[in-house]
């Protein structure tokens, strides 16, 4: 059981608290490219971390995120001017670039030194592979922004959204490794027997009880649950990865050139963000898939136009429909993403752990846990998590199979090989 003073550190992400320190040690997406500002357009809010910043292009197209709020009377830069490389506040005009340092200050005598002593806040930002990724951590120079294997395929093979989400990030992030609720939250009524090895296929209602096998990394937690099957082959492994600190890639259904990558970056401590990405390893997807991910059918969610708000959430009961929920879906809810949102958000803000009585479908939820308390308490002794170095350290995949036998999937050199741990793996022991 989570004690209450746990739960604070596990879901505290403010500045200065061991989890915040955990996430700031790490590049942090944060935009996606379509979402970018052009040079001298109006900036843009974005809050991190609890923290309210902007982002803006300046007039050479360098990009740059900053304090939110001048430090001569604290007011918002938001509605301040970019131009001619930096924003100028429009109470008394002081000016800011990229790097926080004030340019101009024309509201004190021409002879006046005080504008060379005044800085506000600003973080670095990269522009790299569709995402742009700010790093808000203490280390000098700042580290190796991470690789990831869809960034390795061309434009034309991936989609990426981002959306908004009512909830602490944990509870987002324990959503994505729990996958004994695959059977009951995401089930059809319809016609349960589609595709076998499909979402809603008939694998997980077969076996409704996983047995889970967890195998902690380098990177962070392989999750991997392993049913009881109608086939030749009569045991099917899914294998969910959680990298450290943020970061999801769910194992594929019947498609195993069809995967997705998400992270779940905290707003505060009672709201997200979401960056999705779906991509195909062999080419790109058809009009029929790139439908499903545009209007947020399974990987992604749809959104109000202009804004990163779901089209299903709280404030409508997620356009619960009962009638659907008597015949066609559990839930009555459009999406697999808005179902998982309703129960992740209906918890609460932040979740009160120490009320909950886990049982053995819960075994993934304990292990991230487990991993994340280290995590916050070992960055308290100033030990940051190895992958906070970025590079390679997340190039894996997940995983999904048919197998003759039982055996754990960590014991299988082939299945290890695919998600590219087996290398890892030998690496290390050299």
């Amino acid at each position: 059981m989570i004690t209450k003073q746990e739960n604070v550190l596990l879901t505290n992400t403010d500045a200065d608290s061991p989890m915040g320190e955990v996430i700031r040690s790490h590049w942090i997406p944060f935009l996606c490219e379509s979402e970018l500002p052009a040079a001298d357009a109006p900036p843009q809010r974005i809050k991190l971390l609890g923290e309210d910043l902007i982002v803006f292009r300046d007039s050479e197209g360098r990009l740059g995120v900053i304090d939110e709020f001048c430090p001569h009377r604290v007011a918002s830069l938001f509605y301040g001017r970019n131009e001619e490389s930096g924003i100028r506040c429009i109470y008394h005009g002081w000016k800011f670039d990229i790097n926080g340092s004030c340019v101009d200050m024309p509201s004190e005598p021409a002879s006046s030194t005080f504008r060379e002593c005044m800085k506000i806040k600003s973080y670095p930002v990269r522009e790299f592979v569709g995402l742009a990724w700010v790093y808000m951590g203490s280390a000098t120079p700042a580290p190796e922004l991470p690789r990831f294997e869809w960034m390795e395929y061309p434009v034309s093979h991936r989609h990426m959204s981002r959306w908004q989400q009512d909830c602490n990030f944990l509870q987002a992030l324990e959503g994505e490794v729990d996958e004994a609720h695959v059977a009951f939250l995401h089930r059809r009524l319809d016609n349960p027997q589609v595709h076998k090895e499909s979402l809603f296929g008939s694998y997980f209602q077969e076996d409704q009880a996983p047995r889970w096998k967890i195998l902690e990394t380098d990177f962070g937690l392989a999750c991997g649950a392993r049913r009881r099957v109608k086939n030749d082959k009569p045991f099917f492994w899914r294998v969910d990865l959680f990298l450290m600190p943020f970061y999801t890639m769910i194992a594929p259904s019947d498609d195993q050139n069809s995967r997705v990558w998400r992270v779940w970056i905290p707003r505060d401590n009672e709201s997200l963000w979401s960056i999705c990405v779906t991509y195909r390893k062999d080419g790109p997807p058809d009009a029929a898939e790139l439908g499903s991910w545009q209007e947020g059918v399974v990987a992604h969610r749809s959104v109000i136009p202009g804004t990163t708000t779901p089209v299903e959430n709280r404030s409508n009961d997620y356009l619960l429909d009962r009638n659907v929920q008597q015949k066609i879906s559990f839930t009555g809810i459009h999406g697999v993403r808005g179902q998982d949102a309703v129960v992740t958000e209906s918890c609460g803000p932040i979740v009160d752990r120490s009320r909950e009585h886990l049982a053995s479908s819960d075994t993934s939820i304990v292990a991230m846990r487990t991993v994340m308390l280290r995590a916050a308490r070992e960055v308290a002794k100033g030990v940051l998590p190895r992958t906070s170095a970025g590079g390679d350290i997340y190039k894996v995949q997940s995983y999904s199979g048919l197998h003759e036998d039982p055996t754990d999937f960590d014991h299988v050199p082939e299945v290890l090989d695919i998600m590219g741990i087996q290398t890892r793996t030998e690496k290390q022991a050299s």
